[in-house]
């Protein structure tokens, strides 16, 4: 059975069609549904309680009143009852098909995780696809550990989530960027569909694509120095040296560059990357990953730093 973990925050506009899309692909008795409200101040729980209502047997709701996706996650995994757990974002969707196929992977040999593609979704329509690791690639795990996969892209074998003690980091945006790349560090036994199976909606004013000034933008910080560190305490930064370095060179040179320049209050975080980037990889422009980009994108990553 697959737990479906999915945070509500003021989701009334688009619950719907998530809920639609797992109670869909669910075959009976397959499956769970839990929703944790965080705070929401428009009519998402009462949606969620109609839906609960029509679907009692599948369905649980639950209240979060602690501020964020993180802790609203480590809740649903506390109340998770299902073989794997799958964290669902409430702006997206799963294909119709995605239960079924997952289901035949895990009868053929129960992965601690199961990875598979992703359909991004644009507010113009456009789409573009995020392939996922593969077991089958050479130096999977290094794939892995820079990629940054989102909870949203892997289903978890919960045994194994709770043999290890793993959580999102609570109280910052980035919780997933704090953990999902170091799981690679304690199993080999994953698997993978390359198929796209979840709908990930790009929508313009989430926690992560702001119109205005918002100082979780400088979360980037102890999102990565809470991965080193796990990286660190399992005796492992040597191993994945090259992989973290372009983690962070990625995440702060490009990725997170791009909110420090749309706002004044946000600009001291060019700052703050330089000297997280001399503490943690002092010779960052010599990584190899870096090395294999376009000059283009090696010119940006360079006036990023001295900007």
């Amino acid at each position: 059975m697959i737990s479906f973990i999915i945070p509500i925050h003021n989701a009334e506009n688009f619950l719907s069609r998530c809920l639609d899309s797992v109670i869909r692909s669910l075959d009976k008795n397959k499956g769970e549904i839990i929703l944790i409200n965080n705070n929401s101040t428009d009519n998402t729980l009462n949606l969620a309680h109609s839906y609960q209502k029509k679907y009692s047997k599948l369905i649980r709701v639950f209240e979060c009143r602690t501020w964020g996706a993180a802790a609203a996650r480590n809740l649903g995994t506390k109340k998770a009852k299902g073989d794997y757990i799958w964290f669902i974002d409430a702006d997206d969707f799963i294909a119709s098909q995605a239960v079924k196929k997952l289901l035949e992977l895990i009868d053929k040999g129960k992965p601690d995780l199961i990875m598979f593609g992703t359909k991004r979704v644009y507010p113009d329509g456009h789409t573009d696809y995020l392939s996922p690791v593969s077991p089958d690639e050479s130096n999977f795990k290094s794939r892995f550990a820079r990629y940054g996969m989102g909870p949203w892209q892997v289903l978890i074998r919960r045994e194994w989530w709770q043999k290890y003690n793993f959580n999102f980091k609570e109280g910052i945006i980035h919780e997933d960027m704090e953990l999902m790349s170091s799981l690679i560090l304690y199993t080999n036994n994953l698997a993978s569909i390359n198929e796209p199976l979840y709908f990930y909606i790009q929508t313009p004013n989430s926690v992560l694509h702001q119109q205005e000034f918002n100082p979780h933008v400088f979360d980037i910080f102890p999102a990565l120095e809470g991965l080193y560190k796990r990286f660190e305490n399992a005796k492992m930064t040597t191993e994945y040296h090259s992989e973290l370095e372009w983690f962070f060179i990625w995440n702060l040179l490009l990725d997170a560059a791009n909110d420090f320049s749309k706002f004044k209050e946000a600009r001291a975080g060019f700052k703050r990357s330089r000297t997280f980037l001399k503490e943690y990889f002092p010779n960052w422009r010599k990584n190899k990953f870096l090395a294999q980009k376009p000059l283009k994108l090696k010119l940006k990553v360079i006036m990023n730093y001295y900007r």
